[in-house]
This record gives C-alpha cells, sequence and structure tokens, in this order.
C-alpha cells in the first residue's frame, strides 16, 4: 500500500546521497545532479521552511530501494512539491506546483492526479484563486494529463526554459486550474499572446 506522507529533511539524503554520489529519484522530475533541470539542497530546504504542507510524498511499501542500474540505486519515491504565491488584492493568490514526479514503473495508477489533489485541497484551504503550473511545450504526455485533470493552457511563456547543449531555449505552457473562489473562473481566461519569462511574476 502506498504511504502519502509530508516530506521531510532526512528525504533529501534517503534518495539524494547514497554512497557519497548525487542521484536522481526514480521519477526524475526532482533532480538533485547537474543535469537541468536541477534543483539543490538549499531550494528544497527553503520549500519545506515556507511551504511544508505544499511538499508531499508517496512512499513504495517498505521504503525499500530499487535500482535501475549498478550505478544508480534510488528510493522509489513520487513527490509534488509546490507553494502559495501571489497577491489575493489581485485576485492571483493561488497555488503553485513546482514539481511533480512519480516512478517511471508506478505510473499510471493514478498517484500523479491523487498528489495533485492533495495540493489542489491544501490550496483550496488557504483560499487560493487558482493553481498553476508551467510545463514543456513539447512534452505532450504531461500537458494532456494535466488536461484530462481539469487545467488548461492559459499563457504561452516564450523561452521559459534553458537549454543545456546548444540547443534553443524552449517554451512553457502557463496551466491553470481554477478553485472554488474564483467564481467567475477568471483566473483561466486565456491570453491571446504570449509573454516572456520577465513579463511573469
Amino acid at each position: 500500500m502506498t504511504t502519502l506522507r509530508a516530506f521531510t529533511c532526512d528525504d533529501l539524503f534517503r534518495f539524494n546521497n547514497m554512497g557519497g554520489r548525487r542521484r536522481r529519484p526514480c521519477g526524475g522530475g526532482l533532480l538533485l545532479n547537474p543535469a537541468p533541470p536541477q534543483y539543490g539542497i538549499p531550494f528544497y530546504l527553503q520549500y519545506l521552511a515556507h511551504w511544508p504542507e505544499y511538499f508531499i510524498v508517496a512512499e513504495a511499501p517498505g521504503g525499500e530501494l530499487m535500482g535501475y542500474s549498478a550505478t544508480a540505486l534510488m528510493l522509489c519515491m513520487f513527490t509534488v512539491m509546490g507553494k502559495a504565491e501571489g497577491s489575493v488584492a489581485r485576485e492571483e493568490w493561488h497555488g503553485h506546483v513546482t514539481a511533480l514526479s512519480v516512478a517511471p514503473e508506478f505510473r499510471r495508477l493514478g498517484l500523479a492526479a491523487k498528489l495533485m489533489e492533495l495540493l489542489e485541497e491544501i490550496s483550496e484551504k488557504k483560499g487560493g484563486f487558482f493553481v498553476d503550473l508551467f510545463v514543456r511545450v513539447s512534452n505532450q504526455v504531461a500537458v494532456n494529463m494535466y488536461k484530462q485533470l481539469g487545467y488548461s493552457v492559459y499563457r504561452t511563456v516564450l523561452e521559459y526554459y534553458s537549454a543545456s547543449s546548444g540547443e534553443p531555449d524552449e517554451d512553457a505552457y502557463d496551466m491553470r486550474k481554477a478553485l472554488s473562489r474564483d467564481t467567475e473562473k477568471k483566473s483561466i481566461i486565456p491570453l491571446p499572446h504570449p509573454v516572456r519569462p520577465e513579463d511573469i511574476e
């Protein structure tokens, strides 16, 4: 049976530093290695300090270690990480999905939907108008999953994701789902034109 619980500082070390090497979790969404998208330990600790209720893991029975190869042992863990941000006065107070990661062997079991549902419930309790997230335009699997969960494309953010190895930067969709406080669904009315990263708050 899968266990849903709050992420703790110890979890950073359960899947990060095994044998002194940097590791990546099963899902590949939370990366602590040098390849983008990367988050360092201070980044995670900031989220844990400011928004602990938005940092949730679903753990496989027993929390056993699994290996994809001899050099990459990992704890099979699923995570969602988010925060609350924005202005209440401008009806922009919202929950933000920073990262969602599910191990490949545990996909298509509804875990991502359950983790998103929990984050949405927390955002409702905090009085948010909507929940948003950013996803690569090319990641159609994720875009379609979010659409099935009730999210829609609010705007395109040009060159949001920095490329590596000389590739061009990639655009992102800012996807949103209105919460009950946004009775008129104003937060999800799509913008008619793309924006640049420096134009978003």
